[in-house]
């Protein structure tokens, strides 16, 4: 099984980036229509999605939001990471087959309570930004390397 390790507070410095990557496929967005409860037709429905303005399906808004998510957690703070919160903008549409590419960077450290704001940006396979916005964590006080569990399905 793969081993994760996180990058602690003090580990961490302005300006410091981690990035992923990941094509966008229907079961990608089937599987989260499936968990979040958001069935709206222009995510799902070929047939619904082609006469509206986007010409076909298009992922959920907040996918792109999962997958910064998951660069919080798997890599950049990492393991151990509490998310406090989030903003983000839509600036374009995810269509599916796009090669997303998700960039945080550390803008700012407030050491007292360990808080980190990353600046996040995903781009698509363009490099045209689909989604900017910002998070704000709590990183991890110690190194820790944990074993990743196995996804179901």
């Amino acid at each position: 099984m793969p081993e994760v390790r996180n990058h602690t507070f003090d580990e961490l410095s302005i300006g410091q980036r981690a990035e992923s990557s990941r094509t966008v496929t229907m079961e990608d967005v089937r599987l989260f229509a499936a968990a979040s409860g958001d069935h709206n037709p222009l995510h799902l429905d070929p047939a619904y999605a082609a006469s509206t303005r986007f010409g076909g399906c298009i992922a959920h808004g907040m996918f792109s939001g999962g997958l910064i998510s998951a660069v919080l957690a798997m890599q950049m703070p990492g393991p151990g990471t509490i998310y406090l919160g989030q903003s983000l903008a839509f600036r374009l549409p995810v269509k599916i087959g796009d090669t997303l590419t998700v960039q945080l960077t550390v803008a700012n450290k407030e050491p007292r309570r360990r808080q980190v704001t990353l600046d996040c940006l995903v781009l698509n396979q363009h490099g045209k930004k689909v989604v900017t916005g910002t998070a704000e964590v709590i990183a991890p006080a110690e190194r820790e390397t944990v074993t990743i569990a196995a996804a179901p399905g």
